[in-house]
C-alpha cells in the first residue's frame, strides 16, 4: 500500500490491513512509535531500514494515521508498546542472512538478504554457492530450534528427505524418522521444556540424510504443501521447515 493511498483512506490503517497477522494485533491501529521502533530495529540489526519493508510499511501507516488525527505523534499501540518489536538475523549456508520480523510475538515479515560485504573481507565465491536441503535443515534448527516437533514438522521433514534422496523409503534412524518419533513422543508429554525441539533433531540433519542435493523451487513447495496439510490451522511455523526450505530455493534460484 503505497503512501498516496494511505492518504486517500479516511479510515485508520490497522496492522491486518497491511500485515498477515491475527488476533488483537490485526485491530489495533499503527502508531508512529511502533514505527519508530522498527526502524531502530532494523538499523541496529541490517544496518539500514529496508526499502519497502515493514518499518518502510509501518511509517506509511502511521504517518496516515496521524494525519487524520486517530493516533499522536508520540502513540504507540498497544502491542508494541508492550510487548516491542524484532528483527533477528540468522546466517545461512551461501553467504546469505535469514530475517524475521515482528510485532510483539507476530511476525510481520520473513526474508533472505545477502551478507553484506565488508571493505577488508577477501575475495570469495561464497555467493555462487548453493544450499542443499540437509543444510536448509540444518538452517531451521537456528531459525526455529527451540520449537518442540509436532506432526507438521515431521511431515515437512519426511517431505524434505524424501525429495533429497528420491526415495519414497523413510530411513531407519535418519532425520524423518526421528522427526517422526519425536513427534508422537511430544503429544504424550505435558510439559513443553521436556519435548524433544527441531534443534535436537535438524542440528546434524546433513548428516542423517543417506543422499543430499541442491534445494529448487519444487523442492521447497513440496515441504511447504506438506507442512500446511498437518497444520490444523492451515498455516506454516515462522522460520521453520517449509519457510527455511522456501528461502533456501529463493537464494538458489538469485544464485544461478
Amino acid at each position: 500500500m503505497s503512501q498516496e493511498q494511505l492518504r486517500r483512506e479516511e479510515d485508520p490503517v490497522n496492522y491486518g490491513d497491511v500485515f498477515g497477522v491475527s488476533g488483537d494485533l490485526a485491530a489495533q491501529e499503527v502508531a508512529p512509535r511502533d514505527a519508530a521502533m522498527m526502524q531502530s530495529a532494523e538499523n541496529l540489526v541490517l544496518g539500514q531500514t529496508t526499502k519497502g519493508g515493514p518499518a518502510a510499511v509501518m511509517q506509511a501507516a502511521a504517518d496516515h494515521n496521524e494525519q487524520i488525527g486517530k493516533v499522536g505523534h508520540a502513540d504507540a499501540s498497544k502491542t508494541a508498546g508492550e510487548l516491542g518489536v524484532t528483527v533477528t538475523e540468522t546466517d545461512m549456508p551461501g553467504g546469505a542472512r535469514f530475517v524475521t520480523e515482528s510485532v510483539g510475538e507476530q511476525v510481520v515479515a520473513q526474508y533472505v538478504e545477502p551478507t553484506p560485504a565488508t571493505a577488508d573481507a577477501p575475495p570469495s565465491d561464497v555467493a555462487n554457492e548453493t544450499i542443499t536441503i540437509g543444510e536448509a535443515l540444518e538452517a531451521t534448527a537456528l531459525t526455529a530450534g527451540n520449537k518442540p516437533v509436532d506432526q507438521s514438522d515431521a511431515a515437512a521433514i519426511q517431505a524434505a528427505e524424501v525429495r533429497a534422496t528420491g526415495s519414497t523409503v523413510i530411513h531407519a534412524g535418519g532425520v524423518a524418522a526421528q522427526a517422526q518419533s519425536a513427534a508422537t513422543a511430544n503429544t504424550r508429554t505435558m510439559a513443553d521444556e521436556n519435548k524433544t525441539t527441531l534443534s535436537e533433531i535438524l542440528s546434524d540433519a546433513t548428516r542423517k540424510l543417506p543422499r543430499d542435493k541442491t534445494v529448487t523451487r519444487q523442492d521447497a513447495e513440496g515441504v511447504i504443501s506438506a507442512e500446511l496439510r498437518n497444520n490444523p490451522d492451515l498455516v506454516t511455523h515462522p522460520g521453520g521447515v517449509a519457510a527455511t526450505m522456501a528461502a533456501a530455493a529463493k537464494l538458489n534460484e538469485s544464485n544461478q
